[in-house]
């Protein structure tokens, strides 16, 4: 998992700079640092995405080969006709 750091002492120290008193200033910080952990626990990291788009990115291949083929197929009988 991806690590973010979060200086809470210096958060602490701004807080407390702008007029929060000690407690508030370390409780704001830990509630902060638990906002932050949550949403990094739901971020979606490259391999997770990698493993999601693979089937996609497969089927899309079949899917090509599979409309060339259909063009080929409709495409070259007429424009013999059409040439012939």
């Amino acid at each position: 998992m991806t690590a973010i750091t979060f200086d809470t002492l210096k958060f602490e120290e701004t807080l407390k700079a702008a007029g929060f008193d000690e407690p508030q200033a370390k409780g704001m910080a830990a509630a902060i640092q638990e906002v932050q952990k949550a949403n990094l626990e739901a971020l979606v990291t490259e391999a997770k995405l990698e493993k999601e788009l693979a089937p996609i990115r497969t089927d899309l291949a079949v899917i090509k080969w599979m409309l060339a083929l259909i063009i080929i197929v409709t495409v070259l009988p007429a424009l013999k006709t059409l040439l012939g």
